[in-house]
């Protein structure tokens, strides 16, 4: 059983591999389906592998399975291992599933591209990058995988990179990932002086049972590391990427914003939690409040946006924060818990918005949907199961997560809670939006003709996949089976991923239990009584119902304008893209110019001028050496008589 889990990233490698030599002889759609399988057979194993570790006893469940020594290098010898413990493999699960979906569901969606088996290249590589991540034993072979996701969101980002919007977006994740990258990097230096060591189960023993990292040490850690995960996570003010790649493809979209790229953050900062316990309070508050902060101007953010995968990014991004809120506050069963449901229901949003986006012939404005119920039905049955489990509607799945995160907040900050509980029902009310604005209410893609809408915001908007012709009549019909079916598969998750981790009893709290080994006693208990708990989840209801309520008074009985509640500042995301944008520009150009201007003459003249002297005075000091026997055998004589008088003169006769 422990040398399987080498084989749940060895499938996408072996299919990034093959289809890198004969995809493109392959062709469409058999290059697609060799990519889903290969991923769906790293599901497969991990699901044997899952069902190995629950027959081991808690205190055992653990396989560590060490290949060879990666890097020897003096004091620093790090392996290429691979650990399989509850927490990597419950991301591997619902990552090799939701990605094996998304992978079918591409091989209809991309059907016509001429860059078809590239695109599974890049989807392959994506999925072995991000299995490395999560099943690396040492912090190093997580970084491996950490660059590998970063690098293949640039590919696929920019998958259709003959628009200059699509290239930038691309660059824009790139180079926003290298400051996270930074934080990260610095975190192992840190740990690698004190440990003498990057892997997982010698830093923990370090803190657990020999005490040696410091907890100012401890500290500085989990600020790097909180950087790091800033970045891949997008939370404030790392976010900027996220939005902007939805230049990607729509399966790309739902393979990084839902159950892979995104969620590496909150893994590595749960992965690494006995640091957290260790560190300073304000440390672990600023992860929290970060977090909060996030979630309450991403969801404002969604509220005004009119492209569809525009609003399901900056609801990722919130959803984000909630989990970060999570993690801050020391419940990191509740952070996981919401990253695995938001995986499932993130994913069929995304799915579904692609599936409305293709029946709507490449058009992505909400403004010109309406009335797709009807004709798209099992796409909008499955959208909606989503709606309802992203708002936080009971027994849908969102509800209990989020519900949990809610309760995080309660536990560390009232006002906190408070803010949060906001969030919540901005999310509500967004995604209402979304759903009443695309498939309810009267049909605006029935008109030829029909205006252009013009927005003082279209310029900033980095979509995606185009817009229709505004003179097209667009006639949507359902998608194919192989869009639908991804579509079924995961709106029943959405609505069932709730029993994971019920509140009930202990014996309810499956996800819980199972992660209890790798938490090392950390994981904080909330302190409100059972009464407690049941008030604070009517009023988390009734904030949802509150949400979709106020959604359907704006948006189906009209009784205030939709513009009302989309002011200009909420549509430009609270101005602070455009901001950086024009900071980066100007003044930022500027001092990095001025950077490079001192690197290249200061640091690089120094090296360089010290270079030229001890060239020169290398060829000045050439005429000494003249090749000749009786010159050197002078030389040593006249050195001998200098030493001799040296000694004379400093005896005292």
């Amino acid at each position: 059983m422990q040398e399987l889990v080498c084989f749940i990233p060895l499938f996408p490698l072996l299919g990034f591999l093959l289809l890198a030599l004969v995809g493109k002889r392959l062709g469409e759609p058999a290059s697609g389906w060799l990519a889903t399988m290969m991923v769906g057979a790293s599901f497969i194993t991990a699901v044997i592998v899952f069902f190995g570790l629950r027959s081991e006893d808690s205190s055992k469940r653990i396989y560590e399975l060490e290949l060879f020594e990666w890097i020897p290098s003096g004091e620093l010898s790090v392996s290429m291992g691979f650990l399989g413990d509850p927490l990597s493999i419950t991301m591997v699960l619902f990552i090799t599933g939701v990605s094996t979906l998304i992978h079918m569901y591409a091989i209809s969606y991309m059907h016509g591209d001429p860059n078809f088996s590239k695109f599974f290249v890049y989807l392959n590589l994506f999925v072995f990058s991000m299995l490395i991540l999560v099943l690396g034993d040492n912090l190093l072979m997580t970084f491996l995988g950490w660059e590998g996701v970063g690098a293949c969101s640039y590919f696929l980002i920019s998958f259709w990179f003959d628009d200059a919007a699509n290239a930038s977006a691309g660059k824009k994740a790139f180079v926003t990932n290298r400051v996270g990258d930074w934080g990260f990097m610095v975190a192992m230096f840190f740990i690698f002086f004190k440990v003498g060591s990057l892997k997982y189960s010698d830093i923990f023993a370090s803190i657990i049972e020999e005490n040696l990292i410091s907890q100012v040490t401890a500290t500085v850690i989990v600020v790097m590391l909180f950087i790091g995960a800033a970045g891949k996570s997008a939370q404030f003010p790392l976010y900027l990427w996220l939005p902007d790649a939805m230049a990607g493809p729509t399966p790309v979209s739902a393979l990084i914003h839902a159950a892979t790229m995104v969620t590496s953050g909150v893994y590595l900062l749960t992965r690494m939690n006995p640091v957290l316990a260790e560190a300073s309070e304000w440390s672990t508050n600023l992860i929290w409040i970060v977090g909060l902060i996030t979630a309450l101007y991403a969801a404002a953010a969604a509220v005004a946006q009119n492209d569809i995968k525009k609003v399901l990014a900056y609801s990722t991004v919130s959803q984000l924060g909630f989990m970060f809120v999570a993690v801050g506050s020391g419940l990191y069963v509740a952070a996981i818990f919401h990253m695995i449901t938001h995986a499932f229901f993130k994913a069929l949003l995304f799915l579904g918005a692609g599936s409305v986006i293709h029946g709507m012939h490449h058009e992505q404005d909400m403004r010109r949907y309406g009335g797709l119920a009807k004709a798209m039905p099992i796409t909008a049955a499955t959208f909606i199961l989503g709606w309802l489990a992203i708002a936080g509607v009971p027994p849908f799945s969102g509800f209990w997560s989020k519900d949990e995160v809610l309760l995080a907040a309660w536990n560390e900050n009232k006002i906190a809670w408070v803010l949060l509980l906001f969030a919540a029902v901005l999310t509500a009310f967004y995604m209402s939006r979304l759903v009443f604005m695309t498939f309810f209410g009267k049909p605006k893609w029935a008109e030829a003709g029909s205006p252009q809408i013009e927005d003082e915001d279209q310029s900033h908007e980095a979509s995606t996949e185009g817009h229709a012709n505004e003179h097209e009549v667009i006639e949507p019909k359902e998608s194919p089976w192989l869009m639908t079916l991804p579509l079924v598969a995961l709106s029943l998750l959405a609505v069932i991923a709730g029993v994971l981790n019920l509140p009930f009893s202990h014996d309810t709290k499956f996800l819980e239990t199972w992660l209890e080994p790798i938490l090392f006693g950390n994981e904080v208990h909330v302190s409100a009584s059972g009464s407690t708990k049941w008030i604070l989840a009517m009023v988390a209801i009734a904030g949802a119902t509150f949400g979709i309520g106020f959604a359907v008074y704006v948006y189906r009985l009209n009784r205030i304008t939709p513009e009302t509640m989309e002011p200009k500042i909420l549509r430009d995301a609270w101005g602070f893209d455009q901001w950086v944008s024009k900071f980066m520009d100007g003044p930022g150009k500027k001092l990095f110019t001025s950077i490079t201007w001192f690197d290249k003459n200061i640091i690089d003249g120094a090296v360089n001028s010290t270079g030229r002297l001890t060239e020169q005075i290398g060829t000045k000091m050439r005429v000494l050496q003249t090749g000749l026997v009786r010159t050197y055998a002078l030389g040593m004589v006249l050195g001998s008589i200098v030493v001799v008088i040296y000694f004379i003169t400093r005896m005292n006769f």
